[in-house]
């Protein structure tokens, strides 16, 4: 079922975006008392099975070895769609709920600093769509990127375009009850400061940070994890982290403990990115966050 908008300020509240909030300026403020942390699995964990140009398998096998792990919910990655009718999205929900498994976001792809205005529109039209899709699914979450400065161009320049395709992106989300996730991936928000100089003019209560644990490449990524953990809405760990970008094992306990000391409610969703088969990988490394979050 699609919110309302009640039901969207109502479950803003809960976590800190209130009507004429402007919190994009400042840090979330959090509910009182403990974090409330749910685990989820992203999709893309399988990335390489579920590759629709050659799959081995398809997003209603991911969700039936997902319903025989300790998980909350899973996150539904827009690239393993095989389509996008109501139909199919419906039996997706469904195989979900048969799961007792919530959605717990979709992420997709964007570039909002492309020059050619027909290309930036047609990503910010995708967004939207997705927006759309994943209201209808029932996921709180849409998971965006900001994308890569175009040769010739200035930050400044890129800037400005990723801040207005933001906004316009914005304004369909909260119609929509469901929140923009923007994440540190690379490009334009491979710093903290280059991520939050996006976040920051947006006032708008759709709009929050994905905290992916593996993609700061910097001298201390735990460091730069928790100076956006406070914007955070959504939040993909990672098995690895990549200081001065040589990947090494992460600190799981170090990075649950970040993510609690910003006070974070919501969904942890383990993003695998490594070497080994992640039918092998996934489910041990499910069971530590289980164990570090706690029980469902």
């Amino acid at each position: 079922m699609i919110p309302n908008r009640r039901q969207f300020l109502a479950a803003s509240a809960a976590i800190g975006f209130g009507a004429g909030s402007t919190w994009a300026i400042e840090p979330i403020q959090r509910p009182a008392g403990a974090p409330k942390l749910k685990l989820s699995l992203a999709a893309y964990s399988f990335h390489r099975q579920l590759n629709l140009k050659s799959p081995k398998m398809t997003l209603f096998d991911f969700i039936e070895l997902a319903g025989k792990l300790p998980l909350d919910a899973v996150e539904l990655t827009s690239y393993y769609f095989a389509e996008t009718s109501d139909e199919y999205l419906k039996k997706l929900k469904k195989a979900c709920d048969a799961k007792k498994l919530a959605i717990s976001g979709v992420p997709v792809r964007s570039d909002f600093c492309v020059a050619d205005e027909k290309k930036r529109q047609a990503d910010i039209e995708h967004v939207k769509t997705w927006t759309d899709r994943a209201a209808f699914l029932g996921a709180p979450a849409v998971r965006i990127f900001a994308g890569v400065i175009p040769k010739g161009d200035t930050l400044a320049i890129a800037q400005k375009r990723v801040v207005a395709a933001l906004e316009e992106c914005c304004a369909h989300a909260e119609k929509r009850g469901v929140l923009l996730a923007l994440e540190n991936h690379g490009g334009i928000t491979s710093t903290p400061e280059q991520l939050l100089a996006l976040v920051k003019p947006v006032q708008s209560r759709a709009l929050g940070v994905n905290i992916d644990t593996g993609n700061f490449h910097t001298a201390d990524p735990y460091a730069d994890i928790a100076k956006i953990a406070p914007y955070g809405v959504t939040v993909q760990v990672k098995t690895e982290v990549a200081p001065h970008n040589k990947k090494e094992d992460a600190d799981l306990k170090r990075v649950i403990q970040i993510i609690r000391d910003a006070n974070y409610h919501g969904y942890i969703a383990l993003e695998y990115e490594a070497a080994e088969d992640p039918h092998v990988a996934v489910p041990r490394h499910i069971q530590t966050l289980r164990n570090l979050i706690g029980p469902a």
